[in-house]
Parts: structure tokens; C-alpha cells; sequence
């Protein structure tokens, strides 16, 4: 592991996104919230924000930090679930490694739910878009064509985001 202990804390920030591919029908079944094991989304949301803490606990390399912020949003498209989240801290090392792993395992989540639909959904492009923040400051990918996040469809499925925040005032811990 990294010594970073001379390092400031600074306020740091990453996003990353994924794509979960499934068939027409699954999407549609995500649209109109008939997918047999429940709310689909609004799990792999929470997922992917419980996913976001718990890095260090999966990656043995990770550093212990904070995650101050953690929102993670999921929008049926044409090809399936586009999955992105954003995590914030204010501390000595980034935060990439939980922006992916909040999108991994939301991604996973809804493979999860929707595999005995769909037995060919598949989690794909998983990847860090952005970051900002620390020594190297900011940095974004490239927008290419086979980027998750292009002009596919993009109708929402409404309630598409809960923040860690919120999360936090509803249950209390302000």
C-alpha cells in the first residue's frame, strides 16, 4: 500500500460508468417495473452506494477513506441499463476504484435480478470517465463511439437518483 500520509486531504472527485446489455423484453419489463424480483433499479442503486464503502474491504490495496458522496444513477435505455456513478471525498487519495466498484456492483445487481428473464444480460464497459482533484487534477476519457454513455435512448425511467446524502438525512445520520 501507498504511504500517504504527508499528502494533504483534498477534495476529490470521480465518475465511472457501465452498460448492462439485455433483451428487448427485459427492457421493456425494467420500463414498466413488471420484472418478477421487484424494483429493480432502486436496488442496484443502494447496492452500488453500499458497494462504494465497503472498497478497502474488496481491494486489499485500497486505502481507507471517507466517501462523503456517493449518487448513482441507472437509465433504461434502448440496449439495456446505462449505469453511472459519481463519488466525492475530501481526503489524501482518489476515489476512481469506488466509482467503479459502485457501478460494477449496481451493474450486478440488476444482472441479478433480471437473469432468469434473460440469460444472455451481460455487464459490459465498465470504466472511469472523470476525475478531479489531488496532485494529477482533472482528467476525463475521451468521448469515443463506443462510449456507454452516447446518444442512445434516453428515456428515464423517472426516480432515477439517490444520493448518499439523502440517504443519510432519511435514515437519520446528518
Amino acid at each position: 500500500m501507498v504511504d500517504v500520509t504527508g499528502k494533504a486531504p483534498s477534495v476529490r472527485q470521480a465518475r465511472a460508468t457501465a452498460l448492462v446489455t439485455c433483451s428487448a423484453p427485459v427492457v421493456q419489463a425494467l420500463r414498466t417495473g413488471s420484472v418478477p424480483k421487484g424494483d429493480v433499479l432502486a436496488v442496484a442503486r443502494v447496492a452500488g452506494i453500499a458497494a462504494a464503502k465497503k472498497v478497502p474491504d474488496l481491494l486489499p490495496l485500497a486505502h481507507v477513506i471517507g466517501v462523503h458522496g456517493c449518487q448513482v444513477d441507472l437509465k433504461v435505455i434502448k440496449e439495456g441499463v446505462r449505469v453511472e456513478a459519481t463519488v466525492r471525498t475530501a481526503d489524501r487519495t482518489g476515489v476512481e476504484m469506488e466509482a467503479l466498484t459502485a457501478v460494477t456492483v449496481a451493474g450486478l445487481a440488476v444482472v441479478d435480478m433480471v437473469k432468469g428473464v434473460d440469460r444472455d444480460v451481460a455487464l459490459r464497459d465498465a470504466r472511469v470517465v472523470a476525475k478531479s482533484g489531488g496532485r494529477s487534477g482533472d482528467w476525463s476519457r475521451p468521448a469515443s463511439a463506443d462510449d456507454t454513455g452516447g446518444t442512445q435512448d434516453t428515456e428515464d425511467t423517472g426516480s432515477s437518483r439517490i444520493s448518499q446524502e439523502k440517504q443519510d438525512r432519511h435514515c437519520g445520520r446528518s
